[in-house]
């Protein structure tokens, strides 16, 4: 077998391949041998039918496709593996010349990965939020927990802001009360916005036993999106007492013993969530940085089926579990058609480079990922989608989707690289030290950068 290949841009070649009439033989062979098996002619048993009689009855046209159509995939992989390529998705073949006894040539178009160049990255610069944990941020926390803790007391008075009411509800649409549109019994908290659009200016001022009318658009069931008239009726209305900030709150409500050591628990707790969010922050910005110094051409086709795989898991699968359409889901982000689709394009276009690059850093500073650090990754994985570590790998293994794990730490790995290796200062103007929180922030971006590129893992597989 002799091939060549024509680079026809930066992202896609075109293979042309000969083969030898000779190296046809083993599928001519297995043509025969699956043809005898569908087929019966008279006189022969079945599965010893001669090779001349099965081109008489059946044609050695068909013969020769079944043995072409089972050789091609070799061949077309014997040329890839030659050329050191790396194809994305599945070619394009033309057979362009089939000569019986003397040749098979064929061409085959494919996207590949572009060769990218990693520049050098150590002067990279980027600003990052300081940590910064005010007495009021610690107000609020400890103001939270309190919140946790409070009691209820049934109060003969109008509903109030704050007051946690007791609710049956029933919805209409055009007149007709819906198959779903009837609760009773539902507990609401008076300002929370947990239910529905105007519901807190309709039963304030409303004792027990009293009802209010009001129009609101519902957010889910048989009829999410539509304007309904909803009658709520006040069973019980209850005010909210929350327990004294002192030692005996403290005791109550954590493991410390005054309430001096429950707000330095916050301060701590507080401090660690915003270093937390800096390593994220001072990752996505080294990441920016890195792209931006990089030329890295995206394959067209590749980027337009990410681009579908994006809309098509946001509309059917994260809007339909809210009971939302798109243009519904657009009408309350405010955005237009064509500023979704625009935003959807930049985001894919940054996920394809973001795996591209970073992979190349992965085979550049010849990064390795241990059955530690993958197990590691995947029991954070299983934790963030709900799952049992156990049934979280369970679904791994039946999908084949290890090496996409495996992907992913890498990807964290070289990021990491790239980030110890960056000049990271505050808004303060002090260098920054990642070391405490790199390893654990790391693994979440690289995990969403394999997510936003999961049309190319799908296209390679």
């Amino acid at each position: 077998m002799k091939s060549a290949v024509e680079t026809l841009n930066p992202t896609r070649v075109r293979l042309t391949v000969e083969v030898p009439f000779e190296e046809l033989k083993d599928s001519l062979d297995a043509a025969y041998k699956k043809i005898n098996q569908q087929v019966t002619v008279k006189g022969f048993r079945k599965g010893k039918i001669p090779a001349r009689v099965i081109d008489q009855r059946f044609g050695r046209g068909a013969v020769l496709e079944e043995a072409v159509n089972d050789a091609l995939p070799k061949f077309y992989t014997d040329a890839v593996n030659e050329a050191e390529l790396t194809p994305l998705g599945q070619p394009e073949v033309d057979i362009t010349e089939l000569k019986d006894g003397e040749t098979l040539n064929f061409t085959a178009e494919v996207d590949i990965r572009p060769v990218i160049e990693i520049p050098d990255y150590s002067g990279i610069e980027v600003e990052v939020d300081a940590v910064e944990v005010t007495d009021e941020d610690v107000d609020k926390a400890v103001e939270q927990l309190r919140e946790r803790f409070a009691s209820t007391s049934p109060v003969e008075r109008a509903a109030e802001d704050g007051d946690v009411v007791t609710l049956d509800l029933e919805a209409k649409v055009d007149g007709e009360v819906l198959e779903d549109g009837i609760a009773d019994g539902v507990s609401y908290t008076i300002g929370s916005g947990e239910l529905l659009d105007g519901i807190d200016d309709a039963v304030k001022g409303v004792e027990a036993g009293g009802e209010a009318t009001f129009t609101s658009e519902l957010k889910g069931g048989s009829a999410a999106g539509k304007e309904a008239e909803v009658t709520v009726k006040v069973t019980q209305v209850a005010a909210r007492e929350l327990p004294a900030l002192d030692d005996d709150f403290a005791q109550l409500a954590s493991e410390f013993d005054t309430l001096d050591e429950v707000r330095a628990d916050s301060r701590k707790r507080l401090e660690s969530m915003k270093q937390y969010d800096q390593a994220t922050q001072a990752q996505e910005r080294v990441l920016d940085k890195l792209l931006e110094l990089v030329e890295i051409p995206v394959p067209e086709k590749l980027l337009e089926d990410e681009v579908n795989t994006r809309k098509h898991n946001l509309e059917h699968h994260q809007l339909g579990q809210m009971g939302l359409t798109l243009d519904k889901y657009l009408e309350i982000q405010g955005k237009t058609a064509e500023e979704f689709e625009t935003e959807t394009r930049d985001a894919a276009v940054k996920g394809i480079k973001t795996q591209f690059v970073l992979d190349e850093l992965v085979n550049k500073e010849k990064l390795n990922v241990s059955q530690e650090e993958l197990t590691e990754h995947l029991m954070r994985r299983a934790a963030s989608s709900g799952m049992s570590p156990d049934q979280f790998a369970q679904a791994v293994v039946q999908n084949n989707q290890v090496p996409l794990l495996v992907g992913e730490v890498a990807r964290g790995k070289a990021l990491a690289v790239v980030v110890e290796a960056a000049t990271v200062k505050d808004t303060n103007g002090e260098v920054v030290d990642l070391e405490d929180e790199e390893d654990e922030s790391t693994e979440g971006e690289t995990a969403e950068a394999a997510a936003e590129g999961e049309g190319e893992e799908k296209a390679e597989a």
